[in-house]
């Protein structure tokens, strides 16, 4: 039995929202073609800012943009006490996997119990990068996704130390405070590279929290976090022939 004339319409209408979201994730794959970041220019080029700066210094529709505090300064000029502590305190296993480390949250889970102190991130540096390089504070799944295909591509374009360099240097270290050198300057007046160990380990202890965690807080549990970082530097004495 051949169905009547105007039955056609009626199914095209009803494809009409299948066909316009479809047109709409096509769109959305095409911006996130054109505008994804390249970052194998990463290599040899420094970033002139990052999506964490830019959120902070909001867009200046309510109101002037907030400063920040930022100083660019080469691998070579940032004290290996820091080096140390940032990777004790945030990736133990970082110069051994490739950007994702499934034993970490459990080793980071085990070490918080064992130390009962607060647990270090379970993310890996090059996870933080990508996201403080790129996307946006606020968690969601998509931004998940694209935090793990930067990852991805971090880890394949650069080696271990740019990748250490360029987290030292774009990280939050306190309220519009970014990257090694700023932090050094603001809470000690002294130059990244000239850090000693507590001082190393008391910037690294702010990195969970920087925005309440950070030279000069009263936090029980900032200073509590503190010794952790220290105890986990004298435990990875290896680390001085990774950095």
């Amino acid at each position: 039995m051949i169905a009547p004339p105007y039955e056609a319409p009626r199914f095209r209408r009803k494809r009409l929202p299948l066909y316009a979201a479809l047109a709409l994730l096509g769109a959305w794959l095409v911006w996130e073609a054109v505008t994804w970041p390249r970052v194998a220019r990463l290599r040899d080029h420094h970033p002139t800012t990052t999506a964490f700066i830019e959120h902070y210094r909001g867009w200046g529709i309510f109101g002037p943009r907030k400063t920040v505090e930022w100083k660019w300064v080469p691998y070579s000029r940032i004290s290996p006490h820091f080096k140390r502590a940032v990777v004790a305190g945030e990736d133990l296993r970082f110069f051994g996997h490739h950007g994702f480390d499934d034993e970490e949250i459990k080793a980071a889970l085990q070490d918080a119990w064992d130390e009962k102190g607060f647990p270090r991130g379970a993310s890996t540096i090059t996870q933080q990068l990508a996201k403080n390089l790129w996307l946006s504070p606020s968690y969601n799944p998509l931004r998940k996704v694209k935090e793990a295909l930067l990852t991805r591509q971090l880890e394949r374009n650069l080696n271990k130390r740019r990748i250490l360099e360029l987290y030292l240097n774009v990280v939050e270290l306190g309220p519009g405070i970014y990257g090694a050198e700023a932090a050094a300057r603001h809470y000690y007046g002294r130059s990244a590279a000239s850090l000693t160990e507590r001082q190393a380990a008391e910037l690294a202890g702010g990195l969970p929290a920087p925005k309440v965690w950070h030279p000069g807080s009263r936090s029980r549990g900032y200073r509590a976090h503190i010794r952790t970082v220290v105890r986990r530097m004298a435990r990875a004495g290896w680390l001085w022939d990774e950095i």
